[in-house]
């Protein structure tokens, strides 16, 4: 029998939880068929960038409007509407591969529309958190939910390779599949508070979230952080390149390769659930960004599979420990009626880290190579980390995840 203070007795939670799962692994299968149907088509390390840049237009002019209808509207309803969207989406790109008349310009397409769902529904998913659960359970919370989606970044690309081998047909059918039962799942989730008032979208309050970080050194540094780490070193975007032509595999390798930073992420998140993170955890952040870089300087230089799969997964073992810290910090120091906002500020700066990180990695890849611009990437990481150890003291000195006094 689960303890009092087991997440597992939490069926709010319990439902968020499953949701996840499900999009997230309808997202990775998603990307591992476009990536290789793409680079199958053009043979262009550039498109696979340009994929990147695709998912990055919706960010930020959005982001301000994201923020407001999650304060402000039923989150499940925001959320469970966008993965329907997302199911239709994917739904036609199964028509049109079925069909014979895919194209780039319909993937193209078809991209953008799921990333302008996904702009509105990862920020008011995070918003969701501290609502399910009580404050003694949160920093659980937050490592669950990050297992949740590490679990389905790990499970979506091997499935996603595998189910590849029977064409891509199937694989966006069965991404269709797991986004509408996403939906289905977020309806049963008990209605969440809701603000007494519900206001026209006024500039002050779209700003609102942006007022917040302004005022907070260490919210700054933690958005910043991210923002350039990722962009620097983010690699993701090159591993079809490194699949097929560097170490000669197929479908099935790029899948390996894509699932290998979950498998490290997931593993160390099982044990922030268990053991959550109490002392240092402003050094500790910074440790792990730092290793983040280092380790993808390692898989840059890799020439076997299994050296890539071993620098991957040290890499997401990394991030799941400076995911887990930098999104706790910024759910605890925000008050609920800002959450939508500040997480919507927040996944902005997320996003671009990781759209406009494809983007640079597909550029510089197709300049420089893929081995050269992952390389140069993780040395940027590496600085990135150190720079800002000195312009943002009030972040290295944070001493835990429990509520603060303002």
């Amino acid at each position: 029998m689960s303890p009092p203070d087991s997440l597992l007795r939490q069926r709010a939670f319990l439902l968020f939880w499953c949701a996840r799962v499900a999009a997230t692994l309808a997202s990775q299968m998603l990307a591992v068929a476009i990536g290789w149907q793409l680079y199958d088509l053009t043979g262009s390390a550039l498109n696979l960038g340009l994929v990147g840049l695709v998912q990055f237009v919706p960010v930020v002019p959005l982001s301000l409007f994201v923020g407001h209808v999650a304060d402000r509207y039923d989150r499940r309803l925001v959320v469970r509407s966008c993965q329907i969207v997302e199911c239709l989406s994917v739904a036609c790109l199964a028509l049109a591969s079925g069909s014979g008349w895919l194209d780039v310009g319909t993937i193209f397409t078809a991209v953008f529309v799921v990333a302008t769902a996904r702009t509105f529904e990862l920020p008011t998913m995070h918003a969701m958190v501290p609502n399910l659960v009580s404050q003694p359970l949160f920093a659980r919370a937050v490592a669950g939910s990050t297992t949740a989606n590490q679990l389905a970044v790990i499970a979506g690309p091997a499935l996603g390779g595998v189910l590849y081998t029977a064409g891509p047909t199937m694989v966006y059918t069965i991404c269709a599949g797991c986004f509408l039962l996403a939906s289905a799942l977020v309806t049963l989730i008990p209605r969440q508070p809701m603000p007494a008032e519900r206001s026209a979208p006024r500039l002050d309050s779209l700003l609102a979230g942006i007022a917040f970080i302004r005022e907070r050194p260490m919210l700054r540094g933690v958005i910043l952080l991210d923002l350039f780490a990722v962009i620097l070193g983010g690699a993701t975007a090159l591993l079809p390149v490194y699949a097929r032509d560097i170490l000669q595999t197929g479908p099935w390798g790029l899948g390996v390769l894509r699932l290998a930073p979950a498998a490290g992420a997931l593993l160390t998140s099982l044990v922030l659930t268990r053991y959550p993170l109490h002392r240092k955890v402003g050094p500790i952040l910074f440790v792990a960004v730092t290793t983040f870089g280092l380790a993808t300087m390692g898989f840059a230089v890799s020439t076997t599979l299994l050296v890539a799969v071993a620098t991957l997964m040290a890499l997401g073992a990394a991030d799941s420990v400076s995911v887990v810290i930098r999104f706790a910090l910024v759910q605890i120091e925000t008050p609920d009626a800002l959450r939508g906002r500040v997480s919507a500020v927040n996944y902005a700066f997320v996003g671009a880290s990781n759209t406009l990180g494809d983007f640079r990695a597909g550029l510089m890849g197709n300049w420089l190579g893929a081995p050269a611009a992952v390389l140069i990437g993780g040395l940027g990481t590496v600085l990135t980390a150190l720079l800002c150890m000195r312009l943002f003291p009030s972040l290295l000195r944070v001493e835990s995840l429990g509520p603060r006094t303002r």
